[in-house]
């Protein structure tokens, strides 16, 4: 680990001397804005937490049809399983872990998803449903790499991940339609209309995907559709509501070395409303949401579940140099399940929190960050989550960070009342250790950001099999640090060029955290064309902890699109242009080299 850092440090002090005197004295830095890290929007450079950004060009870019396949290849520190191509599947089989920092589990329960600020999870199992998420209703992603419990409470304990959906921004009428087809007789067909007068917005989209899958018994479909309405009733008053259904069918053959048959049919929904108020020294937000969903499984487990919430918070400037946040959130989730033989009417769980976070800049250069939650889960108790760090403006091109914080992840019901429940569960819980150095060149066209950190862990619930009937218990630590490399650069108006390195080093296997992970993106624009091409080398990738199974590979992906007319798009992409043979998935090969192509119409 050492002589990475050094290498890297060296790197990055030597590019610092030759272009620094390149540097225009009038330049202005670009600040990039974020609300995940807050609640209000702020520069990244004022934020302590390590908090990364895909814009929606970036997504388009991309070629992916779901948007969690996009921060796999664009964040640090962050790992994604996958098994086909297309679906992520639920139960055994299934793919979709979001590991961060080496801190991610099956189901995955330990990095939270947000839609738009809203905490997104089946109610009984507590885990996200990646499926769900459609690349083209998503206009940005943040990611807060590292806990983001003061901020979130339960199951943001190793990070967030919010997907800030689209909105009507053009003013007047607008509609857009998407078709392609691929290998593996993979389809997407996806339509949306939009709406914008008089502070009044709405838009609107429908997606159909499918695909026959990439071994027989493995085909997945889904239809999902997406409506936002906002009102602006004057500069300080605005309303937004938003709905989303999704139903989606996925089969999985089992793994190679053992073949079966499984399915399941999923419908999932959400709707929710935010009530926001913008004054000079005051803003804030009142949100409600309301996430549903009914899995039927062929092993003949059945259930419903619920997920739904309040969050209250305002922020309140003092001067110019102090902000004091103050935020309330109320949370309750749980359902019914059917394994076949007897239903099972769970409790509803709920969480009542309260937090406060204070920003306090001092010498003009140095930004204070320090929070303070208290949760209380009607099962297990009373939680108390400290977040403090610091930011300093060393230069109008460095900017280092360093803070220390806590997360944490509440039982599950699942946990709690079904499969080796246990009643007397503890949350898990880990502390994260961080420094960090954000530095840009040439005029602000190259940027760097450099993250050492450590997390340690305690309280990990696993099952417990010598005991009769199995129990789950908190008996799991873990210990893990690493080093986390982002680099962008506008080379120039054609073309662009960004990476990420991540190292990590783990105290015992776990799954889907690779030791080196290495992304590369490059695009180029000339006219009426675009060419995007991405790079991304796995080494020493856990498939299997049991018996040691690892893998190493690299892929190679590219998309080529012409913007023929000004209202229609053609583009063709071909991934694993290697033709890799590798798994993610023990037992699950992954496709070779597949191609897609298609058209894309605006109006």
């Amino acid at each position: 680990m050492q002589s990475h850092l050094k290498t890297i440090l060296a790197c990055l002090f030597l590019s610092q001397a030759l272009w620094s005197s390149e540097l225009h004295k009038d330049s202005v830095q670009l600040e990039e804005l974020i609300v995940t890290g807050t609640k209000f929007e702020t520069s990244r450079d004022l934020i302590p937490l390590s908090v990364s950004q895909i814009n929606e060009s970036e997504i388009k870019r991309s070629g992916h049809y779901n948007a969690l396949s996009i921060v796999g290849t664009h964040v640090p520190g962050v790992f994604i399983t996958e098994r086909n191509i297309l679906g992520f599947g639920v139960s055994t089989g299934g793919s979709g872990i979001i590991n961060m920092r080496g801190v991610g589990n099956s189901p995955n329960t330990q990095v939270l998803v947000l839609i738009d600020g809203h905490p997104q999870y089946q109610g009984i199992f507590a885990h996200p449903l990646p499926d769900a998420y459609v690349a083209s209703d998503v206009e940005k992603v943040e990611v807060i790499r590292g806990p983001a419990s003061v901020l979130y409470g339960s199951n943001a304990m190793a990070g967030a991940i919010n997907f800030i959906t689209k909105k009507q921004h053009k003013e007047g009428l607008s509609a857009s339609a998407h078709a392609a087809y691929g290998s593996y007789n993979t389809q997407k067909y996806a339509g949306a209309i939009g709406y914008n007068k008089n502070n009044f917005s709405i838009f609107a989209s429908a997606n159909h995907d499918r695909t026959d899958g990439i071994r027989p018994g493995t085909d997945f479909k889904i239809s999902n559709g997406y409506i936002k309405a906002g009102y602006r009733f004057n500069p300080h008053w605005s309303v937004t509501a938003d709905a989303n259904i999704a139903k989606f069918f996925a089969n999985d053959s089992g793994p190679v070395h053992n073949p079966a048959h499984f399915d399941v049919d999923i419908l999932r929904g959400k709707a929710a409303l935010s009530v926001d108020n913008r004054y000079g020294k005051l803003n804030g937000s009142f949100k409600f949401y309301h996430n549903f969903g009914k899995h039927i499984l062929s092993d003949g487990f059945q259930s419903t579940d619920q997920n739904s919430g309040l969050m209250l918070y305002q922020t309140y400037l003092i001067g110019d140099d102090t902000k004091i946040t103050g935020g309330i959130d109320a949370k309750m989730f749980g359902g019914t399940a059917n394994s076949g033989m007897a239903a099972n009417k769970l409790n509803l769980v709920t969480e009542l929190a309260g937090y406060v976070l204070a920003y306090q800049k001092i010498f003009k250069i140095v930004d204070l960050n320090g929070g303070l939650r208290f949760e209380h889960h009607s099962v297990f108790g009373n939680e108390w989550v400290p977040m403090v760090g610091a930011s300093v403006q060393a230069s109008p091109t460095t900017n280092l960070k360093t803070s220390v914080s806590k997360g944490f992840r509440s039982p599950t019901v699942m946990e709690l009342y079904l499969y080796a429940p246990n009643l007397n569960l503890k949350p898990e819980s880990m502390m994260n250790y961080e420094v960090g150095w954000m530095q840009s060149y040439l005029n602000h066209k190259l940027r760097t950001e450099l993250t050492l950190f450590l997390v340690d862990g305690k309280n990990m619930i696993e099952v417990d099999r010598n005991t009769m009937p199995p129990k789950r218990q908190n008996v799991g630590t873990f210990r893990n640090k690493g080093i986390e490399f982002s680099t962008s650069y506008n080379i120039n108006k054609q073309w662009q060029a960004s990476a990420n390195y991540t190292f990590l080093d783990l105290k015992k296997p776990i799954l889907a955290a690779p030791r080196h992970q290495v992304n590369f993106n490059l695009n180029y624009q000339y006219k009426i064309l675009n060419v995007n091409a991405n790079l991304q080398h796995i080494h020493k990738l856990y498939v299997s902890v049991s018996d040691e199974k690892t893998q190493n590979y690299t892929l190679l992906n590219m998309r080529i699109s012409a913007k023929v007319l000004k209202q229609l798009e053609l583009f063709a992409s071909v991934h694993n242009i290697l033709n890799q043979q590798y798994e993610i998935n023990y037992g699950y090969p992954m496709p070779g080299i597949n191609f897609h192509g298609g058209l894309n119409f605006n109006l």
